[in-house]
């Protein structure tokens, strides 16, 4: 009999395995995100950390909503570090016709395991938010927290596929808006009833947002950007119990995410030009 050929690699969805911007994309990309530039004039810090080649798991903080800030990383990383970020995407942002395909167009794919395996084997970069959504639809108090709690499986993921881990941390759209009502809270009712009519989780209901006055336009706060040292994997490979080297190694991720934060906070305070007033005023002839 012959012998049975290897089952082909996919990701689901469709999603195609490899993605080459070319020119027209870059622009369009830029085109889409130069508002949002121009709004928050975003910085980076430590791109250089990013390998330039090889697999590599890009762990970030996921900030209120979640779909804001992110987005300006894939030019700025793609120019510094001639990589094209695979981001995972949550399942509600795949399930909707014209956004999956947007997304799966600039590489992102449905955040699953094997999804996240099958990236790390071909050698991408791979970026995650082990918080998901329920660390974007933030309650009040929770600002800038991470929502780790049980959130192990990227490090499991890190360790199998031998890929360096850096903490990419991100700061400024936490600020951007006040949250007037939680999702939790008794007036959002009737929109925690329409989530769970999407059969989604009532804690993925979105707050009630408030930005510049009473509108929901986000204030102009800077956005800050910083990728940290990489984490190697390597000691925890060889692990009797892989759950529990996980655990550790999410530990370790989790104090480097946080320690780049703070980097960030601090950055922040000594930039004139937080806001927009500084950076208009920066602009004034001397």
């Amino acid at each position: 009999m012959p012998e049975s050929s290897p089952a082909e690699v996919i990701l689901t969805d469709g999603a195609p395995l490899d993605v080459a911007l070319d020119d027209t994309d870059i622009r369009v990309l830029e085109t889409l995100l130069a508002p949002l530039r121009a709004w928050t004039s975003p910085r980076f810090y430590g791109l250089e950390n990013i390998p330039a080649e090889g697999p590599v798991l890009l762990v970030g903080n996921h900030n209120l909503l979640g779909i804001i800030d992110a987005p300006l990383l894939l030019p700025e990383v793609l120019r510094a570090r001639g990589r094209l970020i695979r981001g995972l995407a949550e399942n509600l942002l795949i399930a909707v016709p014209g956004v999956r395909h947007f997304l799966h167009h600039y590489g992102s794919v449905r955040g699953t395991r094997d999804n996240c395996a099958t990236l790390l084997g071909r050698g991408e970069a791979v970026l995650v938010f082990p918080g998901g959504g329920r660390e974007a639809i933030r309650r009040k108090n929770e600002k800038y927290v991470l929502k780790w709690e049980g959130r192990t499986g990227f490090a499991r993921m890190a360790i199998e596929a031998g890929a360096p881990i850096v903490p990419v941390a991100m700061i400024g759209i936490d600020d951007a808006f006040d949250i007037v009502f939680d999702g939790g809270h008794p007036v959002m009712a009737p929109v925690r009833w329409a989530v769970e009519a999407l059969g989604l989780k009532t804690d993925l209901t979105p707050p009630l947002l408030r930005g510049i006055g009473p509108t929901v336009l986000p204030r102009p706060e800077r956005f800050y950007f910083s990728a940290g040292t990489p984490i190697d994997p390597a000691p925890w490979r060889d692990a009797a119990d892989l759950d529990a080297a996980a655990l550790e190694l999410c530990q370790v991720v989790r104090k480097g995410l946080e320690e780049e934060m703070k980097y960030l906070f601090a950055e922040r305070e000594r930039d004139s030009g937080r806001r927009l007033a500084g950076r208009l005023r920066a602009l004034l002839p001397v």
